[in-house]
């Protein structure tokens, strides 16, 4: 069993004015996952840079109202909604709200930096 506390996870900055607490990846976790899971804070007025990732992820909104574009398309996402992205969709989200948005990201296979595309 591979517990990780949130209290005791730093915060890391993110290339895309976020703030990301990374619980589980491959490379922290004894149970030979092949996904990660992390959670992101973005500031009121706040946006991820334009990008795409090889993998497939999730977006789990724990707090805050977000617009996630993907593609062509954009859906307004609130506390408890959630969404899969499909491999290489071009994607951003923004804080729409007045508090910290926060969510969670699954990625499979796990995020990796060689795999993510910045496009702005």
């Amino acid at each position: 069993m591979s517990v990780r506390k949130n209290s005791e996870i730093d915060s890391i900055q993110g290339d895309e004015a976020t703030s990301i607490k990374q619980y589980f990846h491959p490379h922290n976790t004894l149970n030979g996952i092949n996904y990660s899971l992390a959670q992101f804070a973005l500031e009121p007025g706040k946006r991820s840079k334009l990008h795409k990732i090889k993998s497939s992820e999730i977006y789990y909104i724990l707090e805050g109202n977000a617009r996630l574009k993907v593609d062509d398309d954009a859906i307004t996402l609130g506390k408890d909604d959630s969404v899969f992205v499909a491999p290489n969709s071009v994607q951003l989200i923004e804080n729409t709200g007045r508090e910290i948005l926060r969510f969670l990201c699954i990625v499979e296979p796990a995020w990796k930096a060689s795999d993510e595309t910045i496009l702005e």
